[in-house]
């Protein structure tokens, strides 16, 4: 265990060190020398008078090498139907989403085609449209030197560009109370265009010392609502062997009335803080229990306490951690790393509890067989690894290529550790199968067998549940109902501890506890003779608990 201790020393200060550099929600990814074709920059769930800003700035491409009309170069803004899966046909994902004329699925799709030759952006609206679009047009010659050196002067500096959109029409106040029809003041306002009407426009494109840069701003309207996906596209390195860099910054700010958090992350801070009640509520019943029935607990039985405690202070710190995320666009660095050390305690007393129980250790055995130190051995490093490798993704922009090798780490290590735990409890029921039929002890060994396989059943269930149907119910909800996956796991795993600790209770009815504890008591039953001397002479002895039993003949 000494091992594991400095495992988990080493996570804790590696995540410490990656913590500062995240920023959440308010998202800046900088990528240099990037040679992916697509880019996720962010998935978000928009209510009505939701805003979105995105600034890019310091785009470098090989211009010479790049046919902008063959082989776009720009973002798509596009509305999914469900978490993960992307308004696109599985034929249309073979083709750069920026060569699209129409939607074929009615969804709609913006998309942001830069051009830095003409130092213009090109708008193509897709779709039925609700929104509201706040960005500098591109100014011709003929419209006036005036408007044409104002528009100069704006991309002279990418933060006064940036600062520079068009105020939103009320509709982006963060306190919520915003007009009832912002696409009333639309036409009224320069540089904000309703998309709704306008399918066709062109911005500017901002040159700074070979670098390119420009911003828009948008307003959601309520027939807009959803769950929307904002990429960069390089269409040319979709074909073999091209793999062109380019680099760029971009800063988006994704808003929902009040709030900074996707539609359906809104409810989470509530339902951690209200699931942590819960499970504080059920380790104080637990540990009740175990002062109540002292003369027959065991070391596993305070460890499963220290993990009920352990969880519920995880999701008391999961919900601030949220909260200042809602209100303030990023985490606090305090409580963000007060959460991640709960959260890593708790998956390895987790996966260690687990495995514990499923040996048998403390109830049945004091001592772990080979193979059963090989898997600990094996598990608990892998879970201090899918820990670490979670607090990175938390912590990593998901445009990153970091993002995605380390989202694999933890679903492949999570996997891994799923099926490891269950080999101790297989070689538990095989054991009492052997021991059933060999050491005279059928009826107790048939309990116990009985029990390892409703223990079994359950790990098996909360695996195949937590992993596999609530991820399917989440991708088949509306976007603003996806919060109720996390309450599905929160509720399946608090089923799952209580249902354990009613199998593994501290009472004198348990199976476990029918078992002798000391090496003196491992005997089996002595067999009385049929002397008629002996008739009607009962045996007594003490046992572990320090009472007496009296065993009477049964000649």
């Amino acid at each position: 265990m000494a091992v594991a201790h400095r495992v988990c020393f080493a996570a804790v200060f590696l995540f410490a060190l990656l913590l500062p550099g995240c920023e959440t929600r308010i998202h800046k990814l900088t990528l240099k020398n990037e040679t992916r074709h697509t880019i996720d920059l962010n998935n978000f769930g928009f209510y009505a008078n939701a805003t979105l800003d995105v600034h890019l700035s310091s785009l470098r491409i090989q211009e010479s090498l790049v046919d902008f009309v063959k082989y776009p170069v720009g973002f798509s803004l596009s509305r999914s139907r469900v978490n993960g899966v992307l308004s696109y046909t599985a034929e249309e994902s073979e083709t750069c989403p920026l060569t699209l004329k129409k939607s074929t699925n009615d969804e709609p799709l913006i998309l942001f085609l830069i051009d830095t030759k003409k130092q213009s952006v090109n708008v193509s609206v897709i779709g039925a449209q609700d929104n509201i679009l706040m960005a500098k047009e591109k100014h011709e010659a003929d419209k006036g030197q005036k408007k044409v050196k104002r528009a100069a002067a704006d991309s002279s500096n990418s933060k006064k560009e940036k600062t520079a959109l068009p105020q939103a029409p009320a509709a982006n106040q963060s306190d919520g109370k915003s007009v009832q029809n912002p696409k009333a003041e639309a036409d009224n306002v320069e540089g904000t265009f309703d998309l709704s009407k306008k399918k066709q426009l062109t911005l500017e494109l901002g040159n700074i010392d070979g670098t390119y840069n420009f911003s828009f701003h948008m307003v959601f309207g309520s027939k807009a609502e959803g769950l929307y996906s904002l990429k960069f596209h390089y269409c040319q390195n979709r074909e073999p062997g091209i793999d062109r860099p380019y680099s760029f910054t971009v800063e988006v700010t994704e808003k929902n009335p009040g709030a900074y958090l996707s539609a359906a992350e809104i409810p989470l801070s509530r339902l951690y803080l209200c699931m942590a009640g819960v499970f504080f509520a059920a380790a104080v019943v637990w540990v009740y229990n175990l002062m109540k029935h002292s003369y027959s607990v065991f070391k596993i039985h305070w460890l499963m306490a220290a993990l009920a405690f352990t969880k519920s202070t995880s999701l008391f710190f999961h919900s601030v951690n949220y909260h200042f995320i809602n209100t303030e666009g990023h985490p606090i660095e305090g409580w963000a790393v007060m959460y991640y050390i709960t959260h890593l305690l708790k998956g390895a007393l987790l996966f260690i509890t687990l495995a514990l129980i499923g040996t048998g250790w403390a109830f049945v055995k004091y001592i772990l067989s080979d193979k059963e130190k090989k898997i600990f051995m094996i598990v608990i490093p892998l879970q201090v690894l899918a820990n670490v490798a979670y607090i990175i993704i938390e912590s990593t922009e998901e445009g990153s290529s970091e993002y995605y090798v380390w989202k694999e780490i933890l679903f492949l290590v999570d996997l891994i550790c799923c099926g490891a735990i269950l080999f101790p409890v297989v070689w538990s029921i095989r054991h009492l199968q052997e021991a059933s039929s060999t050491d005279g002890k059928a009826a107790m060994n048939l309990e116990k067998l009985k029990l390892f396989r409703h223990y079994y059943v359950m790990i098996v269930c909360y695996i195949y549940f937590t992993r596999i149907i609530a991820i399917l119910l989440k991708i088949t909800m509306p976007f603003q109902w996806q919060w109720c996956y996390e309450f599905l796991v929160e509720v399946s795993t608090l089923i799952f501890f209580v249902l354990t600790g009613y199998k593994f209770r501290p009472a004198s009815n348990n199976p476990y506890l029918q078992l002798p504890q000391d090496e003196d008591d491992v005997e089996n039953d002595e067999v009385v003779t049929e002397s008629g001397a002996l008739e009607g002479i009962s045996k007594v002895k003490k046992t572990s608990n320090g009472r007496e039993h009296q065993k009477e003949s049964t000649l």
